[in-house]
């Protein structure tokens, strides 16, 4: 899976997943922004990825649109 945050994306902060398909997904709270086609096993592979790595993805978050 590829994990993006595009410079200049509007709030809240989230993450652009990209594998079989491709979901956004809140850095802070966790939460299924959308979902384009992404299995049901790669979303909470990808959901558990975010969460835990949640400071890191906000770091950059922060980064680009702090």
């Amino acid at each position: 899976m590829r994990f993006v945050i595009y410079v200049d994306d509007h709030e809240p902060a989230h993450v652009h997943v990209y594998g079989d398909g491709e979901a956004r997904i809140n850095i802070l709270t966790g939460e299924i922004m959308s979902n384009r086609r992404m299995s049901r096993r790669d979303l909470a592979r990808a959901l558990t990825s975010v969460l835990e790595r949640k400071a890191e993805f906000l770091a950059a978050w922060e980064r680009q649109h702090g």
